[in-house]
């Protein structure tokens, strides 16, 4: 299948690297020319000069910041609506926003061009692995089982979560519940420092006891204990995600206190560390400010 990967960067690359691996004819495209032309060495893959050449693709995947700039590149001036074919299907698998991929959807399907959401979970070392999990969101059931096989080469665990934007919405509250549980354990480790527990059994006592969970076992134990920091997820992302998910319940008319407080606390992470930061060095601006 001819398969354009818009979006070449942490994420992008690997994910790119996998469908290319797996036979599909693949072109790259990103704003930064250079990190298209790396992975194509490694790959084989072609690297598109501009947007306006996309239609070569029967499949375009998007791995961009957000929705926003996933609507501008669809739907801008010069942009995938202006040069794709009819028929031509989108898998947009950033961390839109979901009302954002509504309405992208619908302004290209007027084109004849077909959005699925598919935002992934899982990391770098997932991607790299070609084991993420796809959370999968879309109107034309065809659609989605014409993908598949590009999916596939990225990820080992799909959902079809529901309608266009569901993956997005399904992805953001998954990362606000992972973010709400990073705050937590964050602050009960300094608290601990304050009264002269030992932040490593209290980890420990965690991962044996009911507050087990993927961010006691593998985030604290691996990266923030022994203070490397290197998710490889930066915190300007994981805050983004948490915006989206506060968003998300607002616009639903949902009264969820606790989405918007954990939004709230990684904004205020973001602003104090910088957008590129590590997200598992959050705990460090937070204790910062005691």
């Amino acid at each position: 299948m001819k398969v354009a990967f818009i979006g070449i960067g942490n994420m992008g690359r690997p994910m790119a690297s996998n469908i290319a691996k797996r036979g599909h004819e693949v072109f790259l495209f990103d704003a930064k020319a250079a990190s298209a032309a790396s992975v194509a060495r490694e790959t084989g893959a072609t690297v598109l000069a501009s947007l306006s050449e996309i239609g070569v693709a029967e499949v375009i995947v998007t791995m961009l910041p957000d929705g926003k700039v996933v609507r501008e590149v669809t739907l801008g001036e010069n942009g995938i609506a202006a040069a794709a074919k009819p028929g031509t299907i989108v898998v947009d698998m950033s961390s839109s926003q979901p009302l954002i991929t509504r309405e992208t959807g619908a302004a290209l399907a007027l084109k004849k061009i077909t959005l699925i959401d598919a935002p992934v979970s899982g990391g770098v070392a997932k991607a790299l692995s070609g084991t993420l999990t796809i959370m999968i969101g879309g109107d034309d059931p065809s659609a989605i089982e014409k993908v598949k096989p590009v999916l596939k080469c990225m990820g080992s665990t799909f959902f079809e979560v529901g309608k266009l934007g569901s993956g997005h919405a399904a992805k953001a509250l998954n990362n606000i519940v992972a973010a709400g549980n990073y705050a937590v354990l964050a602050d009960a480790l300094l608290v601990a420092d304050r009264y002269g527990i030992d932040r490593e059994m209290l980890v420990d006592i965690a991962n044996v006891s009911t507050g087990q969970s993927f961010i006691s076992t593998v985030v604290m134990k691996q990266f923030v204990l022994p203070g490397t920091f290197n998710t490889g997820f930066a915190i300007g992302l994981l805050a983004k995600d948490a915006q989206i998910a506060a968003e998300l319940s607002q616009g639903l008319g949902c009264n969820s206190p606790h989405i918007e407080l954990t939004s709230r606390r990684w904004a205020e992470a973001r602003d104090a560390l910088g957008e590129s930061a590590d997200n598992s060095q959050a705990i460090v601006a937070w204790a910062a400010v005691r």
